[in-house]
């Protein structure tokens, strides 16, 4: 095989476009029709991480959720919000990639964070009533060290 230098450049311009691209709110909006918003992650050091979220917010909506979806790019997710506080119960039928969910109440706070995996029909459920959801890749959490009790900011009411 045959090394050319000259196209090596525009080859990983050209990977680094499409990386971009991908994780970009235009990409989340390929995937559906939903309004793209930033929400806020606050650690309790107020450290804040910026997420970019598809809003859930109708009852088709909400049902879809991820399903079907091949990626979600680090630092974007799907936010669900309810209409009431109440216990909430997710699985993850149709959904092929692992993702986190916190359960968060109607004050921002986040109440739960769970691990969930691709496929899995066992119920996820929050250990108390909660307004909002927030899926994101897993680990993600993790990654940027969000835990039980930090807040979320930018939450629709």
């Amino acid at each position: 095989m045959i090394f050319n230098s000259r196209l090596m450049n525009p080859l990983c311009f050209g990977v680094l476009v499409a990386s971009l691209i991908s994780c970009s709110p235009s990409y989340m909006n390929a995937q559906s029709k939903l309004p793209v918003r930033t929400i806020t992650l606050v650690k309790q050091d107020g450290t804040q991480i910026p997420v970019q979220v598809e809003v859930a917010d109708t009852d088709q909506s909400r049902t879809q959720g991820l399903m079907n979806r091949k990626i979600v790019p680090e630092g974007t997710g799907m936010l669900f919000i309810f209409d009431r506080d109440q216990i909430l119960t997710f699985w993850m039928k149709n959904t092929f990639v692992p993702l986190s969910i916190a359960y968060i109440s109607s004050e921002g706070r986040i109440i739960d964070i769970f691990d969930m995996e691709p496929e899995s029909l066992k119920p996820v459920v929050s250990t108390r009533s909660v307004r909002y959801a927030l899926e994101v890749p897993q680990g993600f959490f993790t990654t940027v060290g969000i835990k039980e009790g930090d807040l979320l900011t930018g939450l629709p009411r």
